[in-house]
């Protein structure tokens, strides 16, 4: 069989299979651009993974519609002292394997989360305490005061401790592991659902846990979700009825799907920030054909980058304008200063003297590392970044690869491995701190877990002290003011370069009523589907 008629048959094989089992008004068939790699929710610090790993795993806090954090595993918690926080933990809770849920869960999620090959170390810091009282209380104590402790525990899942060490899976699993762990394929969480079957890449049956400790809201009994990196078949299968969620669906079919008799698109504001990024450590740029040196280094380089991009061309021609053009590396209704800050313009005459100021009157070759399956069209704004900076003689060698495969590349865990690449955040915290923290922190990888998201490497000493002003300071107004100076330095530094918040856009059958929340995390557990 030749190999165009073997990818056919697979993709109809594919397209038949979401038909084959008729759904129940109580099975939800939902299909992503992306895949869900592994089953550990340490492995990667990833919204879609998060949201899938939501429906079976719990953190001590949860997040309503509004995002407002509420109690979860933790049914309660106070700060006896500024640098002492003591959580109440809920009782009757069992794992889905049937083990009791203690304090004793705790304190091991709280050590895993922070050993090498985690991708979520940020979510409590290195020397943060963590104390059994009691089974049912646990004390984290701080060395200095943190009012936002707990602003991103929500996806800091709490883990089995026994089911971890009965299955040889107590270190995480690293995002660029050769061979998966148990816990990559099987969980054993508390949430309302359990997975009944994980087989990554091709499908992810999800089962209501009868055994749930709390109330669900939504009615399903199922979920089965499928990718289908193909933006027309993902379109074509929420049309037909074969799925009835699709994530995301192209800018292009939005109208379609609104035009359509049974479908519809949710659309909303994303607190996501979609930005550039550059190897600013390295003495010499990985993948560039610049030898002995490093050209983002000098901050002219990053400055004529910045200009030469047209974030306006990129609103209208490839977001078609659902996107917000960004002049910080957070969205601004996460922080209130930020109509003080305005994007430079674009000037491409200016991006090319910078670049002849710098040494590189013809410009030079690099590598751009992009995903093409995790953000709304995200490999036509590299490619479109690819054009531009061809204006200015800067040649982009662009690397686009599914998320799997490029997170395994860039990641911690993978070294870091990019010189110029494409990133979209939303901060846990729904804070600045989260950002100024995690992207733009100096990388310390031996001493602390500051700047385990920045990929390149940028490093600015007073804009580190800034940002741990920011985290023990109570004041608002103070606070806001040092967020703001953080910022300012690094804009100045051009250290990255922000693109956009891009526009939510969920594609949803008439028959399901499903609750949208603006940190793009779907959550079925509040869906209903009728007849």
């Amino acid at each position: 069989m030749s190999v165009g008629r073997s990818l056919f048959a697979a993709t109809l094989a594919g397209a038949l299979a979401l038909t084959v089992a008729p759904a129940s008004s109580q099975t939800l068939r939902y299909a992503n651009q992306g895949d869900l790699k592994s089953l550990d929710p340490y492995t990667l610090n990833e919204s879609t993974t998060h949201a899938h790993l939501g429906h079976v795993y719990q953190g001590l806090t949860a997040r309503d519609k509004d995002l407002k954090i509420i109690p979860a595993l933790a049914e309660s918690w106070e700060t006896p002292e500024p640098t002492r926080w003591r959580f109440h933990l809920r009782k009757g809770v069992k794992f889905h394997n049937g083990d009791p849920f203690t304090a004793d869960d705790v304190v091991f999620s709280a050590d895993r989360v922070r050993k090498k090959g985690s991708n979520m170390q940020t979510r409590l810091a290195p020397d943060v305490k963590v104390v059994k009282v009691d089974d049912y209380t646990v004390d984290f104590i701080l060395p200095s005061p943190n009012p936002i402790l707990h602003n991103s525990w929500d996806v800091w899942y709490i883990m089995d401790k026994k089911w971890a060490e009965e299955n040889n899976v107590v270190d995480p699993t690293p995002v660029a592991a050769p061979t998966p762990s148990y816990a990559s394929l099987h969980e054993n969480g508390t949430g309302p659902f359990t997975i009944e079957s994980h087989q990554p890449g091709v499908k992810t049956v999800f089962k209501a846990n009868p055994n749930y400790w709390g109330k669900v809201e939504g009615n399903l009994k199922e979920i089965v979700f499928t990718p289908i990196a193909s933006d027309a078949t993902r379109v074509a299968a929420l049309l037909s009825g074969e799925v009835d969620v699709i994530e995301p669906v192209p800018i292009q079919d939005i109208s379609r799907v609104d035009s359509s008799p049974n479908a519809q698109v949710l659309k909303g504001p994303e607190l996501r920030t979609i930005f550039i990024g550059f190897d600013q450590m390295r003495d010499e740029l990985l993948y560039s054909n610049i030898k002995g040196k490093n050209p983002f280094k000098d901050v002219r380089v990053r400055e004529a980058f910045y200009k030469a991009i047209d974030i306006e061309l990129i609103k209208k021609r490839v977001m078609r304008e659902l996107s917000t053009p960004s002049a910080l590396m957070i969205a601004p209704e996460l922080f209130v200063l930020s109509k003080e800050f305005t994007r430079p313009k674009f000037d491409p005459d200016g991006a090319k003297k910078l670049l002849t100021e710098a040494g590189y009157p013809d410009g030079f070759e690099v590598t751009m590392d992009c995903p093409n399956d995790r953000y709304v069209n995200d490999a036509a704004i590299c490619q479109a970044v690819v054009g531009m900076l061809a204006r200015i003689g800067v040649k982009i060698n662009l690397l686009a690869q599914p998320k799997a495969q490029y997170f395994a590349k860039v990641l911690k865990q993978g070294g870091y491995q990019t010189s110029f690449y494409l990133l979209g955040w939303t901060p846990s915290t729904m804070d600045s701190h989260n950002v100024l923290y995690d992207i733009m922190g100096c990388r310390d990888d031996a001493k602390s877990s500051r700047g385990e998201a920045n990929l390149g490497g940028y490093c600015n000493k007073e804009f580190d002290a800034i940002t741990d002003k920011v985290l023990v300071e109570t004041d608002t107004a103070k606070r806001n003011q040092l967020i703001k100076q953080a910022y300012e330095i690094g804009n100045k530094d051009w250290s990255y370069i922000p693109l956009h918040q891009q526009a939510l856009a969920w594609g949803v059958s008439k028959k399901v009523n499903l609750p949208q929340r603006a940190d793009n995390l779907v959550m079925f557990h509040w869906a209903t589907k009728k007849e």
